[in-house]
């Protein structure tokens, strides 16, 4: 995340400064820049931030090297390196804004599945994320009819 108090080309320098050194002893699987985003809350007195994001592959002291130059770069408000596995599908940006207090609170057809509960983990399916995006019908609800009318029963209706 960068400080979107410092010029286009300074943070761009920051993250081609990243990347070089990304390129320079490890893979860059996968870079996105998703733009100025607001934050969750302030950090440096600042309320949006420029977010950078970089997938790749390295050895733990590309690790290190990174975790040193990113603390003590000017215009890097905070980082994160999380370990993913390599099959995991590549992070697609977050929607930009929240829906308004009258805006419909419904997905578009676009956007992924809500993650299961806890308790839902064991009844979870093993097929992919995009398979289980199809909805399913809702089930019927039962009919109130009069049992007399039904077939086999003789009493009356309640």
């Amino acid at each position: 995340m960068l400080d979107p108090g410092q010029n286009p080309a300074a943070r761009d320098a920051v993250a081609n400064e990243a990347r070089g050194q990304i390129e320079a002893a490890g893979t860059l699987k996968h870079e996105n820049a998703w733009g100025l985003r607001k934050l969750a809350y302030e950090i440096a007195q600042r309320n949006e931030a420029d977010y950078r994001w970089f997938r790749f592959e390295a050895q733990p002291p590309l690790l290190e090297q990174l975790d040193h130059n990113l603390k003590i770069a000017d215009g890097v408000l905070r980082f994160r390196v999380f370990k993913v596995d390599a099959e995991t599908p590549v992070m697609v940006p977050p929607a930009t804004s929240a829906p308004g207090p009258g805006a419909s609170r419904e997905r578009g057809d676009d956007e992924a599945p809500p993650m299961p509960a806890e308790g839902d983990a064991a009844e979870a399916p093993s097929e992919p994320a995009a398979a289980t995006a199809v909805a399913e019908p809702p089930a019927a609800e039962p009919e109130l009819a009069d049992s007399s009318s039904e077939a086999g029963e003789d009493e009356p209706a309640a």
